[in-house]
């Protein structure tokens, strides 16, 4: 592990094909654990959807109840409270599958994520016995309470307070939190609030029959309308002194900790629900009629079931990798001697930049597919006897929970220069040689024809791409470059862009040279069509930012260099559109 890569060094150094892990690769365990979530939904969850929608009394406990049961909420708890102790890459695969369950999605990656994490990576011994084995089984059920009316991305300037009783045996908890999900059932919650006047958030462990809270009634959303959204209110609430959770004033950095592995989470559940929506729309096609043909023999339909297959595919590449150096960070970290819960902070934390990638591509992606599956429907697509009118208003919560895609993107290249600032990740060395190469006479060579090298090659001058433009909006902007948040955008998009090209690319190599090229040439259809498309992308994207802080020669000479860094050769994008599509039609499900 000596030479594994670290968060954000996918921008300046190069991956082998052998060292990521590809969803192909799931063991016989891993994937009968996959077949259980699905008979769970297929029994539990799809023919309960209408009622989980009108939150029918008692109805989401009794499913995260029998979920319990199975063990489907202890996958990633250690055994020793009562869980499977399984790794991240399985956890994320678990996510992944039950990511196709509408608002019990939202319930159940709410409690296992954001509801159990924070006792079970920052609480104490005793706190962890008193409640994790609980949390594992669905006796307890958990919620996370941090956004108020007035704190929402900006979390630590939230108005809750705590104060130390007179007798030092409680913090009296004061304030309001809203869009508590699960906050109408939950049994534990986790509150953030500021103890006297801390700069800084603590965390607390708050039981529901705790004296002085009360609830607002359910909230009505746009979608997830079966997942229970409340504001909170707790009003001289005794909360005794050894629920403080982790140490006074380290809330922030849990928000932000357990912020970090939900964005990686909220990509595997994107990911299923994709999936989910690719599979409705290609039954679709195969069942409507038009002009006395089913409508999947036509091109325009053809061309959305394709792309919808593109974008899921390389999502899933890209999440798969980030979760396997999520894992072998972890291993590392605990080979090193680091105690394993530290280490799966610290590992998690390692790839926080990623982790943001993974989230808005993931969002972003789930958004796409399930629009095109209600064109896909036509007229029955806007009808809510179908199933995309729920998925289309479900989906869109996803870039806004977790911090909003907007955040996201600054997050990203934000978290990457404090890297670079802190000696940990050398971008400003790349960039240098970068913008030296611009000043040279360009290398017309053709790549040779092995393998993927031309493929390759592409990727690496989408790494450039990205080094040229970050490099000199760094140089020229300086300290105002976070008050440009527009620029800021539009290099996350680029390396966005890189990072889901990247993984994709490595994913199609592996699999070239485990199977053979006869058997995953649709697969290389896929990479060659996301490349041709990712190179328009991040060439925009990067024309906005150059135009956003250079003038003059200056301009002309870094506009001639992102074009030659995102140059392709032509290809032929509607044949190659119309065989993955055409494999898809004949499976009549996702088969990639």
């Amino acid at each position: 592990m000596e030479n594994a890569i670290k968060g954000g060094e996918f921008i300046i150094r190069s991956t082998s094909y052998k060292d990521v892990f590809t969803p192909e690769e799931w063991n016989e365990e891993q994937l009968m654990m996959a077949q259980t979530c699905r008979e769970f939904l297929v029994q539990e969850v799809f023919p309960k959807l209408n009622e989980i929608d009108a939150q029918e009394e008692g109805l989401m406990q009794s499913l995260l109840d029998k979920a319990g049961e199975l063990g489907l909420l202890g996958i990633s708890i250690p055994e020793e409270y009562g869980g499977f102790g399984k790794n991240f890459a399985t956890s994320m695969l678990t996510t992944e599958i039950l990511g196709a369950g509408h608002s019990f999605a939202v319930a159940i990656a709410a409690h296992t994520g954001i509801g159990t994490l924070p006792i079970l990576l920052y609480g104490n011994e005793e706190q962890k016995q008193k409640y994790i084995p609980k949390l594992a089984t669905g006796e307890f059920k958990g919620c996370y309470c941090l956004t108020e009316p007035s704190a929402g991305s900006d979390a630590n300037s939230g108005k809750s307070k705590a104060v130390l009783s007179a007798d030092g045996k409680h913090y009296i908890l004061n304030g309001q939190k809203m869009w508590i999900t699960n906050g109408g059932f939950a049994d534990i919650l986790t509150v953030f609030a500021k103890i006297d006047n801390d700069e800084n958030l603590s965390a607390f462990i708050v039981e529901r029959g705790f004296e002085g809270i009360t609830f607002n009634a359910e909230e009505h959303k746009m979608g997830i309308k079966g997942s229970s959204t409340r504001q909170i209110f707790f009003n001289d609430v005794k909360v005794p002194v050894e629920n403080l959770l982790s140490d006074r004033g380290n809330g922030f950095k849990i928000a932000v900790n357990i912020l970090n592995l939900g964005r990686v989470k909220l990509a595997g559940a994107a990911l299923g629900g994709a999936k989910r929506a690719v599979e409705k729309s290609v039954e679709y096609s195969n069942e409507r009629q038009q002009f006395g043909r089913p409508i999947s023999k036509y091109g325009a339909i053809k061309y959305k079931l394709a792309e919808q297959v593109i974008r899921v595919f390389a999502c899933e590449s890209a999440t798969y990798r980030c979760s396997q150096n999520i894992d072998d960070s972890i291993q590392s970290l605990i080979e090193g001697g680091m105690d394993a819960t530290k280490a799966k902070l610290k590992g998690v934390e390692q790839y926080a930049a990623e982790a943001a990638i993974l989230k808005v591509n993931g969002s972003e992606v789930l958004d796409y597919v399930v629009d095109e599956g209600v064109q896909i429907y036509g007229g029955m697509g806007y009808s809510s006897e179908a199933p995309m009118d729920r998925a289309y208003r479900d989906a869109r919560i996803n870039r806004i929970f977790e911090g909003t895609n907007e955040i996201n993107r600054m997050l990203i290249v934000d978290m990457l220069l404090k890297r670079a600032m802190k000696g940990e990740l050398d971008l400003m060395g790349p960039a240098q040689k970068v913008a030296g190469e611009l000043m040279s006479i360009p290398d017309f060579a053709e790549p040779d024809d092995t393998p993927f090298a031309k493929e390759n090659l592409y990727v690496q001058n989408f790494k450039k791409a990205v080094l040229m433009v970050a490099g000199a909006a760094v140089q020229k902007l300086m300290m105002t470059l976070s008050k440009e948040q527009e620029i800021l955008i539009n290099i996350a998009d680029m390396i966005i862009d890189l990072y889901v090209s990247e993984s994709t690319l490595l994913r199609v190599e592996k699999l070239y040279h485990s199977k053979g090229a006869d058997n995953c040439k649709l697969q290389m259809n896929i990479l060659q069509v996301y490349l041709q498309d990712a190179a328009d992308r991040i060439n925009k994207a990067g024309k906005e930012a150059i135009c956003g802080f250079a003038q003059g020669d200056e301009l002309k000479m870094m506009l001639m260099g992102l074009k030659r860094f995102t140059k392709t050769d032509p290809i032929n994008t509607v044949v190659l559109r119309r065989e993955i599509a055409a494999k898809l039609i004949d499976a009549n499900t996702y088969c990639f």
